[in-house]
């Protein structure tokens, strides 16, 4: 063995050394939380309600940096290119872990062997949403009027790739229509235009519409799962308003860069339990996950369940999106 490799066996070893060391003090300093999309849309929401219990939890600040771009897959990919010490998070979803693959070609990252997995943050029902404006009351008559206007009917959502894009993209195909698409650089943008009767209509989770359609500045037409939504017990769903076939949760779920070591991926992990985190994510409308998608190892199967599960209905309808 010569010098060089000598040297480089060496900081191995003091690295494989120092790991275990800086596991049981971590975490010393701040914590980044990359939030894939812009400021105010859901993900953005549950990130912050996450990053604010997890500080108390873990006693330093979690500090959110949106970074959004390509239907999330820019915040994940700078995810990738981080150190694996616990120091830099993401809050990934339905799009950028799963609908990503069959999007984009040219994916920079494996949604499930490129990242340290760490739990299922919560899953969100989703709401079919239209302006107020919309001559439409009740799902019936939206789908009548999706039917008969859409060639003009605008369909607002958070990019190519984003869950208002994938479930509305869902939606389309179960009702046979290819309306215009809107895309915006997040959803908070992309409700902002509906509630001002811009665009015509939005998919979205509950935990960002709720807000809105308690005010009354939206119309929200069904919540497309089995029950009805504790926020908003007064919105019929998708098989009671009279579309069985249109029905679809997304989630959330807390990723760091493939190689974090499993101690700090399970203080992670304890930190995203907190009863503060899952109370107040509750108040907004949001299911939390089963026992079995809150641990590391639950969430990998999950992720290779939901991109085969994905993968068939975005190339049916021929949609990707450049890298």
């Amino acid at each position: 063995m010569n010098r060089r490799h000598l040297i480089a066996a060496g900081a191995v070893a003091a690295f494989a050394g120092i790991a275990p060391a800086a596991a049981q003090t971590y975490p010393t300093r701040p914590i980044t939380m990359i939030i894939p999309f812009a400021a105010g849309g859901p993900t953005d929401v549950v990130g912050r309600i996450v990053a604010e219990a997890m500080s108390r939890s873990l006693g330093q600040s979690v500090v959110i940096e949106n970074v959004a771009g390509a239907g999330g897959t820019t915040g994940a990919t700078r995810l990738t290119q981080q150190p694996p010490d616990g120091y830099t998070i993401m809050i990934g979803h339905t799009g950028t872990h799963a609908a990503s693959v069959a999007l984009y070609p040219n994916l920079r990252y494996n949604p499930v062997t490129d990242f340290a997995q760490i739990g299922v943050v919560n899953t969100n029902a989703i709401l079919i949403t239209a302006k107020k404006a919309l001559p439409a009351n009740n799902l019936a008559e939206f789908v009548t009027w999706l039917k008969a206007n859409e060639r003009t009917a605008n369909n607002a959502h958070a990019g190519i790739g984003s869950v208002s894009h994938t479930t509305c993209l869902l939606l389309h195909a179960t009702l046979g229509v290819k309306p215009q698409s809107v895309p915006y650089r997040g959803t908070g943008p992309a409700m902002n235009d509906l509630v001002a009767g811009q665009v015509d209509y939005l998919c979205d989770q509950v935990v960002n519409v709720a807000p809105q359609v308690r005010a009354g500045t939206i119309k929200a037409f069904a919540v497309a799962q089995a029950t009805r939504n504790a926020a908003l017990p007064d919105v019929p769903t998708t098989a009671e308003a009279g579309l069985p076939g249109y029905q679809v949760v997304v989630w959330n779920a807390m990723l760091a860069p493939k190689g974090t070591p499993e101690p700090i991926v399970n203080r992670l992990n304890a930190a995203l339990a907190d009863a503060g985190v899952r109370a107040r994510l509750a108040e907004l409308g949001a299911d939390l996950p089963a026992d079995n998608l809150a641990t590391p190892a639950g969430l990998r199967a999950f992720l290779e369940a939901e991109i085969a599960k994905w993968t068939p209905v975005i190339r049916a309808a021929g949609v990707t999106a450049g890298n």
